[in-house]
This record gives structure tokens, sequence and C-alpha cells, in this order.
């Protein structure tokens, strides 16, 4: 996952994907729970093969206590912010997340299971007839996790009883 460098640092393979793309850095830092509490919307990635190719790339080295500005310094100031709101943090540590998405422009709700990184593990879609499409994870070409620490989410929660029983009911969406 890193390398050793600095005293005390580790150096990580952070990512910020925002859904048809991502950035990505080098990171020094003490642990990825430090980066994460930091810098809103990002992933520390530990998977060994992703980390071996990074190492052939040529991506910025940043130390996540640089002085801004700096590459992270955006994220960060969001993750300030976010810090002092009620449900900072709160929805973090579960094998399971649920949310209810605000009505979207065509009167449209989407619910959404997301799993510990906060990607989509499976969506509902209801339209404004009532009727209801889910799909998966093999459906999506885009994946970005959604940043559990973001109180913004915290009144979006529902039950995973009322997940699933709203999963029941939808039709996939290659059914007719």
């Amino acid at each position: 996952m890193s390398q050793r460098g600095e005293v005390g640092k580790t150096r990580y393979l952070v990512l910020h994907d925002y859904g048809m793309g991502g950035l990505w850095w080098w990171v020094w830092a003490g642990s990825v729970e430090e980066i994460v509490t930091a810098c809103a919307e990002v992933e520390v990635i530990a998977d060994p093969d992703t980390v071996r190719r990074a190492e052939t790339w040529d991506l910025e080295e940043v130390r996540l206590d640089d002085p801004d500005p700096n590459p992270l310094s955006s994220l960060r100031a969001q993750r300030d912010a976010q810090r002092s709101q009620p449900g900072f943090g709160v929805l973090t540590g579960r094998d399971r997340v649920c949310l209810r998405w605000p009505e979207g422009e065509e009167g449209e709700v989407f619910l959404m299971e997301l799993g510990p990184n906060g990607r989509r593990l499976r969506q509902i879609e209801i339209g404004r007839d009532g009727g209801s499409v889910k799909t998966g994870i093999e459906d999506w070409p885009f994946n970005p996790p959604f940043d559990l620490r973001d109180p913004q989410y915290v009144s979006m929660e529902i039950g995973p009883g009322d997940f699933e029983e709203a999963w029941q009911r939808a039709r996939h969406e290659s059914e007719d």
C-alpha cells in the first residue's frame, strides 16, 4: 500500500473520483484515517494491483500537512466546513447505508444502497407515476463513491427494511 520515507509518515495512493474521471496523488500522512478525516471526497486505494500500476504513473506527491495552496486545499476546506455540522461522520463504519435522494426535476426519486466505501450497490428509481426500476453495479458505467462523512446525507437516510421492500416491488430495467 505504501512506501516508508518520512519519519512517522507513509505514502498512500489517494483518489478523488468524480465519476467520469478522477484525480490521483501520492499523499504522505500518518494514517488512512488521517487522510479521509482531513479531506472530503477522497478514498485511499489499498488494492495492491492498483498501487503497483500507479507506481508507473507520474503522480504528484503531497504531504497532508503542506501549507495552502496545494492540490488538497479545496478538499481540506470542504471537510473543515463539514466537521462542525451536525451529523458529520455519522454514516461511516457501516456495512450498508440506505438513502432516499430528494425528488428530481422530473419528479423521480432515487433510493440507494451504499457499501462501506460509499459506492452504490443497488439503486431504485421511482417515477412520478409510482413505477419503479431497480439497477445494480453491473448496470452503471460509473460509480463514484459518496463521502459518508458528509453530514448532508444523514437527513436522507432510510431504513434497510424500507429499501428492501421497495427493491422487492421494483422491476429490473431489462424487464418489460
